[in-house]
Parts: C-alpha cells; structure tokens; sequence
C-alpha cells in the first residue's frame, strides 16, 4: 500500500525536487502540494515537466489542503519560521512529519518533542546519504586528532550559515572528543578569517557561491599528518534517496529523530 504524501514548499527547488521524486516512487502517492507562492500551478508546471505528473495535483496555498487530501507523511522544505508553526499543525493533526528545513534549535526540537505524541518527525540537516556518512566518518576520526576544521559550501540562495550540516557534524566531532588543541591566532588581520567557533572550538567556515549546490570538506590534523573528509552534491536529485527513504520509515520510527542515522543503522 503506497504512502500518502503531502509536500510544502512545493514551488522551492527542492520542494519541486520532492514532489517529482515522490510522484515517481512505486511506494508513495503524492496527494497534495503546499506552496503560497505557487498556488493554482500544477506539480508538474511548477517542477517544469508534464502537467501531469503528480496526478495533476494542484498546488494549494494552505496547510488545510493537507488534510483534505489524507495525507499520512509530510515533506516540508521550507524556512525557519514556517517550520516553527507547521510543525504544531502536523502534530495536532497526527501526520508524521519529515523534515528538510535546517536552522532550528534546541528549543524547537524540545518543542517538537512535546507536540509529536500521535505521530512521529524526522528532521534531517541533510538528506545526502554520502553526507550522513561524512559526519559518521569525522565522529570516529575525531579522538585520533588534535586539531578540525569544518568548510561548507554551498549555494547563494542559502540563507543561514553555517549550515546546519556543519553545525551537526561539529557537534557530532566535539561529543567524540573532549580533547582539542587550542586555535594558536594571536592576531585576526581581518575579522571572521578564522571563521565561526563551534562546539569544543572546531572552526567552521561558510563559503557562499554560484555555481555551487552543497559541499562540505572536514579536515583533520595531527603531528605530521592530515586526513580530510569530504562530501559534494552536485544536484538536488543526489537528496531524494535519502527522502524517500525517510518518508517510508517515518511512521515506524517513534518521536522525534534527528539525522537518518538511525534508519542506516548507526
């Protein structure tokens, strides 16, 4: 039996991207599409392919439209501020949340953790699979050295910084290892060249471009060496593995869960 989708933000790129990759997978049925900027278009138009895919499903400008159409699962890509009140929507509603929006904190996932007591949310700082991985590689590396610095690319439609990837894996890397050398800048000649400091100090530095999708390099040194780990998506298609995978375990996942390392098993 096909899972029911609902996505909001359908008119961004990656809300298109989700609605074209939920439309077509055998396992799920895209039921509705939530996007004010893009209501009255069709999927397909916003997407830029055939009319008809998705069904036809016209873009509504309200989250009612949601349940109105059965939806079980909800994609939401969208912003900050729009996740912080969807999110009680989806909760009181009891359909199961997954969630692309980065730039929430702890007190949101708190809030969250409250609310999602009929339901369950998966909210993923990224959805790359080869992503999910770098963070787990820098974690285990972490305790063998002394000093990391974390580099992330991306996009210059990306409006937070650092990305909340980055955040992550300078979380993930400081809970491995409480053992870091101390940053050795005596004098910044420009202010921010040594970026932002992290968890456990970890330096991070936000690079914002054209041309450019979403990046992340880990460099780790210690005496007489370095290792650097490094992830690169060069289209939004390289997300919707991971997203469907998520639509497809939400449901049995319960609560609320950060990451899809739970669903690759580590």
């Amino acid at each position: 039996m096909s899972v029911r989708v609902g996505v909001v933000g359908a008119g961004g790129r990656m809300g298109s991207e989700v609605c074209r990759a939920v439309a077509g997978d055998a396992g799920t049925e895209l039921v509705a599409a939530v996007d004010p900027q893009s209501a009255g278009r069709t999927v397909g138009e916003v997407a830029g392919v055939a009319a008809d895919v998705g069904g036809g499903v016209v873009v509504a400008g309200s989250l009612d439209a949601l349940a109105d159409a059965g939806a079980e699962v909800v994609v939401d890509f969208t912003v900050p501020d729009a996740i912080r009140a969807n999110l009680p929507v989806y909760a009181e509603a009891g359909m199961h949340a997954v969630v692309g929006t980065t730039g929430l904190g702890g007190d949101d996932l708190a809030d969250a953790r409250r609310r999602f007591t009929r339901s369950n949310a998966l909210i993923v700082p990224n959805f790359a699979i080869g992503a999910v991985l770098m963070i787990r590689f820098a974690e285990l590396a972490a305790p063998w050295f002394d000093t990391a610095e974390i580099i992330e690319l991306h996009h210059d439609r990306k409006v937070d910084a650092p990305s909340g990837t980055a955040t992550h894996t300078a979380e993930r890397m400081a809970a491995a290892s409480g053992s870091w050398a101390a940053d050795p800048t005596e004098k910044t000649v420009l202010p921010g060249a040594r970026g932002g400091e992290g968890p456990a100090g970890i330096r991070v530095h936000s690079v914002r471009m054209r041309g450019m999708v979403a990046h992340q390099e880990v460099i780790l040194g210690a005496e007489g060496q370095t290792l650097s780990i490094r992830h690169d998506s060069y289209d939004r298609t390289s997300f919707m593995p991971g997203v469907l995978l998520a639509v497809h375990r939400v449901g049995t996942t319960p609560g609320v869960t950060v990451g899809l390392d739970t669903l690759l098993g580590f």
